[in-house]
């Protein structure tokens, strides 16, 4: 699978985090259950047919096994497939790891389409 980023707007700019940091660095954090309805999915930007077909096949794909990771104001840093799986299937709540201080982000004002992806 392609290297995943999850991108925030700040007033510094962009700021990107690499998805395998997050998942290593919450490795150690508790579980918990988190309600659907407290995580907010939807975005502003609007996907083409084609976009929301590929996301459809990694919803399908979507592994529930593994928990989501929020920020710590409770932004999804991985694992939205997950979430758009689980309330495809009706669930009401899903396996989260949370972090109380969000760590330092991987990249500052860096374009997505110049960070590494391999």
């Amino acid at each position: 699978m392609r290297k995943q980023y999850y991108f925030r707007e700040s007033t510094e700019g962009l700021l990107a985090w690499d998805v395998d940091r997050l998942v290593e660095l919450s490795r150690n954090l508790p579980r918990k259950r988190v309600a659907l309805h407290e995580i907010h999915f939807d975005e502003d930007d609007r996907p083409t047919w084609r976009d929301m077909l590929e996301h459809m096949k990694l919803v399908n794909e979507a592994d529930l096994s593994f928990p989501i990771i929020l920020s710590a104001s409770g932004a999804v840093m991985d694992g939205r497939h997950r979430v758009l799986k689980a309330a495809l299937q009706g669930r009401s709540d899903i396996d989260a790891l949370q972090f109380e201080r969000d760590p330092e982000p991987d990249y500052v004002g860096v374009d997505p389409d110049n960070l590494p992806y391999e």
